[in-house]
């Protein structure tokens, strides 16, 4: 019995006191179903009685005894204590517990997922480094969380699509294509342009694929070198992304928005909502209105619109395609952009409560020997996506990433992420996979198969070490609840951890297999599903980061 089904069990025997007519209240939409902390206080523990002791104006204790009466007579749960002021301590009879096992590996790759962000409509935007260089550390963090973020909020029910938005119009592409031409020519980049080898490679791969483009006049010149370079700067970006495991359902170009009129469509629906105005010949967004601490130019006094405009006709573009919330993915640097984001949001007639969500990321920083890895766009010095890749494996970045929460700064050891050793976190949890799967199969080369659900007698799981195990596979549906509800895919990478500390514990007290001249007896078999169904999370939690869960190591 999961956690979810006790919960349902407890509600049913709040229904059955209430139907008649011991309890005057309501039967709560949910119940709150816990772990103790203390094992011995029972398997589960539940404050309902507590809950529901005011509206009937009746003592805790009391209402607690009469949801424990109603709790003992269900078949799956052994015994009920009334604990301290009115808590029940609900121990599972030990084939209600043992079914566990059995539940999670009848539904193998859908075991955890739930509905309870089902019918959400989400739009989630990460990454969007702009196509002027590869993606550095800090967009791979992005890529890795981004992700895992997608999956978990799928996992949850949501229906969720994931969106990269690439700044190819603006000044910094101009930078980028003067840059280009420089280095096609043997010239220092401008002082305010982008250095690095790949500017030199995608330089000669623009003259390659247009042999002509040097005699052109520069204004022609600049736009091939710009219309080329980020075609091949953006592909090089995608797979990049690709290899490690990333792709979006959409790449949105912000250069649409000026060439399909979104922009002045946007400033118009600003304005019939009346919140522009003029000044100092530019157009204003009176962002104050809304909490902003001043208002925002949409149209600079050139005439040229602002990237907040931008901004502006990209968020309506995206209500448009009919999701319910927009999820923006940023680093720490962006925090100030918070503020003016949801005023917008708002001055167009939505709530920024229910429509916008801004994660903050903070840095990264990798060490390696102990020493700071440097990194500078500017300088060429930049570290990049792959380079990681290479100096720890895509797995373990990708693991190493998402295992923090993002409102953290990591310090990432390049050392540590490295080894085949069981100090490193991802090696630890894939061990465990691997481990399993050996045992696995050890079991078929013995002739020993799992057999149909029915034919399992999870009763036969009565070690504390089994125990503890199958109540961590019990949990797992509502880790990736919360984090997926939390935003928080670094729970997931937490669990996974415990989870094979808990499974290495059983393993090294419980043998699974005969031995030599050893009869097989439902014990074996019931352990092999344990096993079995630990396999089964531990892939399902992985593959939720995107980390691969290997049969051999």
């Amino acid at each position: 019995m999961t956690p979810e089904q006790l919960q349902a069990v407890v509600r049913t025997a709040v229904g059955a006191v209430v139907g008649r007519g011991a309890l005057p209240v309501e039967v709560p939409a949910e119940v709150v179903v816990e772990r103790p902390k203390n094992p011995e206080h029972g398997d589960y523990a539940t404050n309902v009685a507590l809950r529901l002791a005011k509206p009937a104006g009746r003592p805790p204790r009391e209402v607690a005894e009469l949801l424990a009466g109603e709790l003992r007579a269900h078949p799956g749960i052994a015994s009920v204590d009334v604990a301290g002021p009115g808590f029940l301590n609900i121990t599972l009879a030990q084939g209600a517990l043992g079914r566990i096992a059995v539940d999670a590996v009848t539904a193998g790759p859908a075991y955890g997922h739930t509905g309870t962000l089902a019918g959400q409509r989400l739009n989630l935007e990460f990454v969007s480094a702009n196509p002027t260089g590869p993606v550095h550390i800090g967009g791979t963090r992005w890529a890795a969380v981004g992700d895992a973020l997608g999956r978990l909020l799928e996992a949850s029910g949501a229906s969720v699509t994931r969106e990269y938005y690439f700044n190819d119009a603006g000044a910094q592409i101009d930078r980028f294509a003067r840059s280009l031409m420089a280095a096609a020519v043997g010239r220092p980049v401008p002082e305010d342009g982008y250095a690095g080898d790949y500017i030199g490679e995608i330089a000669a791969q623009v003259v390659a694929a247009e042999p002509g483009v040097l005699e052109l006049p520069d204004e022609q010149q600049q736009e091939r070198f710009r219309e080329r370079g980020v075609e091949l700067m953006f592909a090089e970006i995608k797979r990049t992304l690709a290899a490690f495991g990333v792709e979006f359902d959409v790449y949105f170009s912000e250069r649409t928005l000026h060439e399909t009129g979104a922009l002045e469509k946007a400033i118009a629906r600003l304005r019939e909502n009346g919140h522009v105005y003029e000044a100092d010949g530019a157009t204003w967004l009176r962002t104050t209105d809304f909490g902003d601490d001043k208002d925002r130019p949409l149209v600079k006094s050139d005439g040229d619109p602002t990237y907040f405009a931008a901004d502006c006709a990209y968020y309506l573009d995206k209500r448009s395609r009919g999701f319910d919330k927009v999820v923006i993915m940023l680093g720490a640097d962006h925090a100030g952009y918070v503020g003016r984001y949801r005023a917008l949001v708002a001055a167009v007639g939505d709530d920024p409560d229910a429509n916008l969500e801004i994660l903050l990321g903070q840095l990264v920083n990798l060490v390696r020997d102990g020493e700071p890895v440097r990194m500078s766009k500017r300088a060429g010095t930049v570290v990049l996506l792959e380079d990681l890749v290479e100096a720890v494996g895509a797995d373990a970045a990708r693991y190493a990433l998402a295992r923090a929460s993002v409102d953290q700064q990591i310090d990432l050891d390049l050392d540590l992420w490295s080894r085949q050793t069981n100090d490193n976190p991802v090696f630890y949890v894939q061990y465990a996979h691997a481990r399993i799967s050996s045992v696995l199969r050890n079991a078929a080369d013995l002739g020993i198969a799992l057999g149909e659900p029915g034919d399992v007698d999870a009763a036969q799981l009565t070690h504390e070490r089994e125990n503890a195990l199958l109540r961590a596979l019990g949990e797992f549906p509502r880790v990736l609840t919360s984090a997926a509800e939390l935003r928080a895919p670094h729970r997931v990478a937490r669990y996974l951890e415990e989870l094979a500390g808990t499974y290495h514990r059983f393993y090294d007290s419980c043998r699974v297999l005969p031995r030599g001249d050893e009869e097989t007896t439902p014990l074996t078999v019931a352990r092999l599903w344990l096993c079995a169904a630990t396999a089964v999370v531990l892939r399902n939690g992985l593959g939720v980061l995107g980390v691969s869960a290997p049969e051999r190591m």
